[in-house]
């Protein structure tokens, strides 16, 4: 998922191009906007911890793109890519490093494993939208 603030910062162009350079395949994608509601039921793992409603604002207040990609060990490529959560630990080249301000507006999220890659993937997109 690119975030509000990359989207805002028009980075979509950029971040897809990363994407596809490394070998990703996009099986769908679509431009949206989270309602809170959305934002609450995909973040809801997070619920109890103190950033929590900050995540939601920050998840709402824009549209996001979001996608399903495809590669061989697509999951742990696609965490090396985008880099650590703090912009500043990020790696040089990674789409965190070159895109996200801050720890909070961080540009992209990207599934921690395989499980929630897919449950996520079924939160964005009907059947009929995944090619």
């Amino acid at each position: 998922m690119i975030k509000p603030d990359a989207v805002e910062n028009g980075h979509i162009g950029g971040i897809l191009d990363k994407i596809t350079s490394a070998g990703f395949k996009i099986v769908a994608m679509k431009y949206t906007q989270l309602s809170r509601r959305d934002a609450q039921a995909f973040y809801a793992i997070h619920k109890e911890r103190p950033f929590f409603g900050e995540l939601v604002d920050f998840m709402t207040r824009g549209p996001i793109v979001s996608a399903i990609l495809e590669k061989d060990n697509a999951v742990e490529d696609f965490r090396a890519l985008i880099g650590a959560t703090n912009p500043a630990d990020a790696a040089e080249g990674t789409i965190r490093k070159l895109f996200a301000t801050s720890i909070a507006e961080n540009a992209v999220h990207g599934s921690d494993s395989d499980e929630n890659a897919a449950i996520e993937g079924a939160f964005h997109f009907a059947g009929r939208e995944i090619f």
